[in-house]
């Protein structure tokens, strides 16, 4: 059955193992998990700072969206199109 550890812990449990103090064994030992969970979490954690295990990650801003301006540019682009089919239709 696989276990849920919260990003809190792993974070605590890599840390841990990149400090270097405890063998792998002595780590399995300790928190109750397994080597490919150990070594995946210190990966993450050494690709990804320690922002890879914050519980909600910063997303970034997004910019407010212009509705008028998009239906607006949507409006001309259907008036062109609009235009280019009848003039399209006339030259066949």
């Amino acid at each position: 059955m696989k276990k849920n550890y919260s990003n809190a812990f792993k974070f605590k449990v890599a840390l841990e193992m990149i400090k270097g103090d405890l063998t792998i064994p002595e780590l399995i030992s300790k928190y109750q998990v397994s080597k490919s969970a150990l070594h995946k979490w210190k990966n993450y954690l050494l690709e990804n700072g320690a922002e890879s295990f914050n519980d909600r990650p910063n997303k970034p801003a997004q910019e407010p969206v212009d509705l008028d301006s998009l239906h607006a540019t949507i409006g001309k682009l259907k008036v062109e199109n609009d235009f280019l089919l009848k003039a399209y239709a006339k030259l066949k």
